[in-house]
């Protein structure tokens, strides 16, 4: 990311009311947004579920 040549409240301050009620708007939504999706490690539980019928099914039939 680029360096900012100012600090982001000084920037928000220079906008009118209007304007800074949105960017208020905006960052709650980006911190709710963050605070909804936690972060966890991908599970692969699935995995070989289908090793039993391996001529059953392509790769192809799968993803159809």
């Amino acid at each position: 990311m680029k360096e900012l040549a100012k600090p982001l409240e000084e920037t928000v301050r220079e906008l009118s009311t209007e304007r800074q009620a949105e960017v208020r708007d905006l960052i709650e939504f980006l911190l709710a947004k963050q605070r909804s999706r936690p972060r966890r490690k991908p599970q692969f539980d699935w995995a070989g579920a289908l090793k039993a019928m391996p001529d059953d099914y392509t790769s192809v039939d799968l993803q159809h």
